[in-house]
């Protein structure tokens, strides 16, 4: 293969670079690569769960009367608050991914694994200190309707092998619209709990669940199994939190 050829390869290809670099997308590579690839990503995607739920357990162990007393409070007040904790959310979640995908070294992308599970720990405070106050069962049950709605979309991509490449553009377009809704809704202290706004956030997490676990199912390099961990509890968080925002609606209806 002449130069020219490579570099047009390159262009064309955003995982050229990594296989080029004795990295090959999980679709490409030998069988064996691919299972251990697998089995890597979703072991560091059950221990990214575990220490979401460690954390959330010592910081409400330690301080949940100061949480009550001090912290929901201070968000209800105001939207300051809210709309600083959504941009460090969304800075921190940045950075994470980032690190998570480096090509540096593998302590980096621990790192960024780390601290996007602290990211999303500190994110989930106030929904959970809500919860554990006024809808004690709906933790629970919304935990188990996640744990069912991501493992059916799960195995939906892996029984069809399909690849869902194609939702990127609506997803992001999804994304941003997001965005400007819960911004909105912050400022001018919007309803962001409602049944059709959970929902519709529900259905968008689901879609990023498809997304990415095509993802790591084609097009991931198989030395990146802390970046395709972080993508895959990204959207498991998110549907985690709208549909205990649903639930939530729902028992309060």
């Amino acid at each position: 293969m002449s130069f020219g050829n490579q570099n047009d390869n390159l262009k064309t290809n955003p995982y050229a670079a990594l296989a080029h670099s004795y990295s090959v997308p999980a679709a490409e590579a030998k069988v064996d690569d691919r299972v251990t690839f697998l089995r890597k990503t979703y072991l560091h995607l059950a221990g990214a769960v575990s220490l979401f739920i460690m954390l959330e357990v010592i910081i409400f162990t330690l301080f949940g009367d100061t949480i009550n007393d001090k912290v929901l409070p201070m968000f209800a007040q105001g939207w300051t608050a809210r709309l600083v904790t959504f941009a460090l959310f969304i800075g921190g979640s940045m950075l994470a991914t980032k690190w998570a995908n480096s090509n540096t070294s593998l302590a980096t992308q621990y790192m960024g694994l780390g601290l996007y599970v602290l990211v999303w720990t500190l994110f989930f405070i106030p929904i959970f200190a809500i919860a554990t106050t006024f809808y004690p069962d709906a933790i629970v049950t919304a935990a188990i309707l996640t744990i069912a709605t991501f493992s059916g979309l799960t195995a939906s991509v892996f029984i069809t092998r399909a690849d869902f490449s194609f939702l990127r553009s609506a997803l992001v377009f999804c994304s941003f619209a997001a965005i400007a809704v819960i911004v909105a809704g912050l400022v001018f202290n919007l309803p962001l709990f409602g049944l059709a706004f959970s929902g519709l956030m529900i259905l968008l997490a689901a879609g990023y669940v498809l997304y990415d676990t095509s993802r790591v199912l084609h097009h991931y390099p198989t030395d990146k199994y802390v970046g395709a961990s972080l993508a895959l509890f990204s959207g498991l968080a998110m549907l985690f939190y709208y549909i205990l925002s649903f639930v939530m609606q729902m028992q309060q209806d």
